[in-house]
């Protein structure tokens, strides 16, 4: 990190499918930062009842954000930033992870349901059923015009473009000083 520039802290955002991991990922690549995936941050007990076809709850995901909010504030595991791949589908628990790690940006990654349920449908060995992506949408809160740490990107075209996309709007907010 050069002299004078801040700490990047990254959240990935979207639904189930919409990609966070591997462009999460790819942006942290990028950036030469740590990339954490949030499905790593679950309680076992959640990650079976995802599995099972159970939605979450507000009191299951509040201990998981709280995870994530350490992890992004953690300066000593992570001295340059990190990108965490994480749902943040409603505003509060967006502005609780705000609470916990100021400076933090989100990149929304937004699209149809026929390409996400495609890609749910593709992957193996992920706890979460395509059944689930119902609930995830209807509890998706998409980021309000006075969310101005978000930065949303479709999530329709090739990774790199989407990659590169990301890492040009954080990197031109980042040196224009927004």
């Amino acid at each position: 990190m050069a002299q004078g520039e801040s700490r990047r802290i990254v959240v990935v955002m979207g639904v189930s499918g919409s990609g966070k991991s591997t462009i999460g990922a790819s942006i942290a690549a990028a950036l030469a930062l740590r990339f954490v995936d949030g499905d790593s941050l679950h309680l076992p007990a959640s990650v079976r009842r995802m599995r099972s076809g159970v939605p979450l709850t507000d009191d299951d995901r509040w201990p998981w954000l709280d995870r994530i909010g350490a992890e992004l504030a953690d300066v000593a595991r992570s001295p340059a930033g990190v990108v965490v791949a994480c749902s943040a589908l409603k505003r509060v628990y967006r502005d609780r992870i705000r609470a916990a790690a100021p400076g933090v940006r989100f990149v929304f990654l937004d699209g149809r349901r026929e390409t996400i349920e495609a890609r749910m449908a593709s992957r193996s060995g992920h706890y979460m059923p395509t059944s689930l992506l119902a609930s995830q949408l209807a509890t998706l809160e998409p980021p309000g015009r006075d969310e101005g740490d978000v930065i949303t990107l479709s999530l329709e075209p090739a990774v790199a473009d989407v990659v590169g996309d990301a890492v040009r709007a954080l990197t031109t907010s980042a040196a224009d000083g927004s």
